[in-house]
Order: structure tokens, then sequence, then C-alpha cells
């Protein structure tokens, strides 16, 4: 998700929130790097909650080159 930092920072606040060190058997980045179920499931929440928030009228930002 290197392509989106936004999405990426939504998607690290739910799993940190979600899944504490000791529900989860890696970290964020481990999680992401290996797809786990626990890193799938944030992401999709934080599509979930982008598209909610674009949806009651939020501006989504621009894609920006980093």
């Amino acid at each position: 998700m290197q392509h989106d930092p936004l999405l990426r920072a939504i998607a690290r606040a739910i799993f940190d929130v979600c899944y504490p060190d000791d529900w989860s058997p890696v970290g964020f980045e481990e999680a992401e790097r290996f797809g786990t179920v626990h890193y799938r499931q944030a992401v999709d929440a934080a599509r979930q909650a982008r598209s909610l928030a674009a949806a009651t009228g939020e501006q989504l930002p621009l894609f920006v080159a980093a």
C-alpha cells in the first residue's frame, strides 16, 4: 500500500487498535509484508471508512507523487 500513504495510515491505526500486541502474532509492518488476515481486515476497514467519509461530502486528497 505504498502508493496511498493516507489509506496505509488509516489501516495502521485500525490494526493497532483492533489487534493489540497480544492479539496479533506479528506487528503491522510484518503483517503488511506477509498479507496476514489481520492486515487484510484492517485494510478493508480503512477502505470502508474512507468511502463513508467520501460519501458524506469530504473532499478526498488528490494523488501526490512522492
